[in-house]
């Protein structure tokens, strides 16, 4: 599944990825990351594919609402949004998101599909997450799924200071620094 959604979003053309922090001259390039130097799923080079097959018509509304939610959700491996998606994680995110969209997804099943993916790529994490939740006497089942994947809960600086409060249930964490951290 991840690599399926990698590669939606590394090859679907999408002005996140022209426009985007991926294309800012500062960071060296789109080519450089490890959601495009690391692919090794196409035939020759990756960045012949970056962002250049028209695989969805998203209408501007449909764009609109891939832009803001992917600026929200974060993942533990490293500390930038679904808006840069400088590792796979980011970038099979991404063409989630542009999926549902294209099917009329709303603001909602988006957050919540995610976070129910997050967790799948990220057990551990998501599973400390829970137990910190659970500690403030909040339910897995009554958590805002936004909140849980922003920066303060799903980055990896982020899940880094609520897993030092938490006697994890694992030691991985899913905190593998797999990406240059924006701040």
């Amino acid at each position: 599944m991840l690599n399926l959604f990698w590669a939606l979003g590394l090859s679907s053309q999408n002005e996140i990825l022209t426009e985007g922090e991926m294309s800012d001259p500062r960071y060296g390039g789109a080519g450089r990351f490890a959601s495009t130097a690391g692919w090794s799923m196409a035939q020759g080079d990756a960045m012949n594919h970056y962002s250049r097959h028209q695989f969805f018509d998203l209408t501007p509304a449909q764009q609109e609402l891939v832009e803001k939610v992917s600026k929200g959700i974060y993942r533990p491996c490293c500390g930038n949004s679904t808006h840069f998606p400088d590792c796979n994680h980011g970038m099979a995110m991404l063409g989630l998101l542009e999926l549902m969209a294209s099917q009329g997804a709303n603001e909602k099943e988006m957050w919540e599909t995610a976070l129910v993916v997050n967790s799948y790529w990220f057990p551990d994490t998501y599973m400390t997450l829970e137990s910190f939740m659970k500690s403030k006497g909040v339910t897995w089942e009554n958590i805002d799924p936004q909140e849980i994947l922003g920066s303060s809960f799903s980055s990896a600086s982020g899940f880094s200071k609520i897993a030092s409060q938490v006697k994890s249930p694992t030691s991985s964490g899913g905190v593998n620094g797999c990406g240059v951290e924006r701040n």
